[in-house]
């Protein structure tokens, strides 16, 4: 299992080094498709698409397609109106199909719009930004570095329980080491690249917070992940990624952390 997992790590980590570098169309389509997958995974999960064609999860295939467009073609403005017209759509569908859906249903399908595909697309938003292709690098060390980091330090001392209902193996040794490891890859990785970034800021202080915060928030995004899965009683979300399971199961905590990271290094990078 764990040669599995190190090999379909090691691919993953390629793919998203060649697709994030050549940024453009190349990054857009590929973000689509993994948050239609992650779509697919979630919808399955929450019981909206079971068997046969699900018009609710349609709406929320066709509002992914859609929201990804307009970022791509620099429309951002829209976006905000084309969330609301995903609801209404999917409010039209719960009416016009009654009672094939029930309200929860509804709501989870909208949630996982706006939790996959918008909170996703945070990465081409980041991309695109100025020393976007340095600083979108950020997402994945505070996301995947900090679980290894994590990872590490609660095999090797990790006595404390963190959320022992929800995830037992999780510990707060793990926690601590994960934010610091987050913080020190950060700074590192700051050193390696300040050569090639804008602005007098102190690259390595700020990259060391941005992924620090993120590594806090890759903790929640990565239990959320569990708690959903806990609540309808499966074990992963999918078996796309060998040794990993499903898109969900390898990006619940990069999901939760582009949008931070993205703020954060809009807020913080060139400024300080």
């Amino acid at each position: 299992m764990f040669r599995t997992r190190l090999i379909s790590g090691i691919v993953l980590v390629a793919i998203a080094l060649v697709v994030i570098i050549t940024g453009g169309p190349v990054l857009a389509a590929t973000l689509l498709v993994i948050s239609q997958v992650g779509l697919n995974e979630l919808y399955r999960a929450l019981k909206i698409e079971d068997q046969g064609i699900s018009p609710l999860a349609v709406a929320g295939y066709l509002g992914s397609t859609v929201y990804y467009l307009l970022v791509f073609l620099d429309l951002t403005a829209y976006t905000v109106t084309v969330t609301l017209a995903v609801l209404i759509l999917m409010m039209a569908v719960y009416v016009f199909t009654y009672p094939r859906y029930r309200i929860e249903q509804v709501s989870g399908a909208f949630f996982g719009f706006v939790y996959v595909a918008v909170m996703l697309s945070a990465i081409y938003g980041l991309r695109t930004m100025e020393d976007g292709v340095y600083l979108v690098w950020l997402i994945f060390l505070a996301s995947w570095g900090s679980d290894t980091c994590a990872y590490c330090v609660g095999m090797l001392i990790g006595k404390h329980k963190m959320t022992p209902r929800l995830s037992p193996k999780k510990t707060v040794e793990g926690a601590v080491g994960g934010v610091a490891g987050a913080a020190i890859l950060g700074a590192v990785y700051a050193c390696a690249v300040s050569g090639h970034l804008n602005g007098q800021a102190n690259h390595a202080v700020v990259f060391a917070v941005i992924c620090a915060v993120g590594a806090l928030i890759s903790m929640v995004g990565d239990l959320a992940a569990s708690a959903i899965k806990r609540d309808h009683g499966i074990k992963d979300y999918g078996t796309l990624i060998p040794g990993h399971g499903g898109i969900l199961d390898r990006f619940d905590s990069v999901i939760f952390v582009a949008p931070v990271i993205y703020y954060l290094a809009q807020a913080m990078v060139g400024r300080l």
